[in-house]
């Protein structure tokens, strides 16, 4: 798909392809090339990309389906309105547009976007909870730990016994990565319990009783009798904790389960979640789903004790606020009201009040549109297949004959006789 247009002697070409779950929409001029890349699996059809086009190129498609089971883009775009301005990709929460540029342009990376932040403080161990609980797996943890192992050598013939303290132990896994006779049992998150693992098991087929995980554990939760004293220090805890900025939403799982506060969470909109309560009994929380798979924060969930008027139930602390349950579900369960837009600062520009108008626009829901009424508007030949044709003018006289004869011709067929032989004529010529 592709458009070509001169204006004031530049040549403006637009192109567009789709590869895997990626559209990408490029403007291309003898200066600089700009690529749209958007991922519609990424995106979540929030429509928060809608509201802030200046020129109205965006719109959603069938998000109640989509969140449902449709494969299809959640937003859709017109290539001839766009104009790569980079609106939908500085404001997308969960980073479904990315805007490449390629050639001079002046001052664009001063242009606002959302401002949200996670950040790691000293507090980090490093343990494996960030990782492990994390809904949408943009948290990977390197450790610098030596295995056990490597350190001393198994002692088939040591006696002891080993008991993990579960009042004091609270699931880092430390003792996992550093000696195989701990096995971390593992299960799904939940919002209402974001710890991803059950339990702790302690495999004594492998446990020599080194007390070596004794020294280790942060929380003096792991005691050890028997044994031999190696008289190998205790290695200290090293690693390190990196974020996929691409998949992190800020929904903050990662600072609520670590239990050390090492984690800080800035999220990019402030704002309120509720549910409707006289819309709540229409909710089919195990046949729909639509605010469960949509939702980039996972707060959704079935509360132990629902009944009609306790379907549904959220952890409003995890939310963004970016409304994609809203505009998911089919029976208007849910309202989001968004208080701030976090943004970086808007320079002094000629384009500085449309800018702030458009981020407002997310809180508010009221825009006003630049006014494009003195654009130039560029003349296209219109293809040949939709081209009006100019229809003959007909001479009446002859319409009136026409439908004369065919009267004549109704009154003829109407004789039976006369088809009767019609038909005997037919059969003899068939013959």
């Amino acid at each position: 798909m592709s458009g070509e247009q001169e204006k004031d002697s530049l040549s403006v070409k637009k192109e567009m392809d789709a590869e895997n779950t990626h559209f990408r929409y490029k403007e291309i001029t003898e200066k600089s090339t700009k690529t749209l890349d958007y991922d519609y699996k990424r995106c979540t059809g929030c429509g928060l990309c809608v509201k802030i086009c200046p020129l109205k190129a965006l719109e959603l498609g069938p998000i109640k389906e989509i969140a449902t089971g449709l494969d299809a883009p959640p937003v859709i775009m017109d290539l001839e309105k766009c104009t790569f301005c980079g609106m939908c990709s500085n404001f997308c929460p969960v980073n479904a547009f990315k805007l490449e540029r390629k050639g001079y342009f002046p001052g664009e990376e001063q242009f606002p976007k959302l401002d949200s932040s996670i950040e790691i403080n000293d507090k980090c161990l490093p343990c494996t909870l960030c990782e492990k609980a994390c809904p949408e797996d943009a948290i990977n943890v390197s450790f610098d730990i030596p295995k056990k192992e490597e350190l001393v050598s198994f002692d088939n013939n040591a006696e002891g016994t080993i008991e993990i303290d579960q009042d004091k132990c609270n699931y880092c896994g430390l003792c996992s990565i550093f000696c195989d006779a701990f096995v971390m049992v593992e299960k799904e998150s939940t919002p209402t319990n974001l710890l991803p693992y059950e339990q702790i098991l302690v495999d004594e087929d492998k446990c020599d009783y080194c007390r070596l995980c004794v020294d280790m554990c942060p929380e003096d939760a792991i005691k050890v009798s028997g044994g031999t004293e190696h008289g190998q220090k205790t290695p200290s805890i090293k690693g390190k904790v990196n974020i996929d900025d691409d998949l992190c939403t800020k929904c903050s799982w990662c600072s609520k389960v670590c239990p050390y506060d090492a984690v800080s969470v800035k999220k990019p909109f402030e704002g309120e979640l509720k549910l409707k309560e006289k819309n709540v009994p229409k909710c089919d929380p195990h046949g729909c789903h639509a605010c469960f798979n949509i939702c980039p924060s996972h707060l959704w969930y079935v509360p132990k004790d629902n009944d009609e008027f306790n379907k549904i139930a959220i952890k409003e602390d995890l939310c963004i606020y970016c409304g994609a349950c809203v505009n998911a579900c089919p029976y208007d369960v849910m309202k989001v009201s968004r208080s701030k837009v976090n943004h970086t600062r808007i320079p002094d520009a000629p384009w500085s009040n449309q800018w702030e108008d458009a981020i407002n626009s997310l809180v508010t829901s009221e825009r006003n549109y630049p006014d494009t009424s003195r654009s130039i508007e560029i003349e296209k030949e219109v293809p040949e297949e939709y081209r009006e044709i100019e229809t003959p003018k007909i001479d009446s006289s002859y319409l009136d004959a026409a439908k004369k004869n065919l009267n004549e011709a109704r009154l003829v067929f109407k004789n039976k006789k006369f088809r009767m032989n019609l038909e005997k004529e037919n059969e003899e010529i068939e013959s």
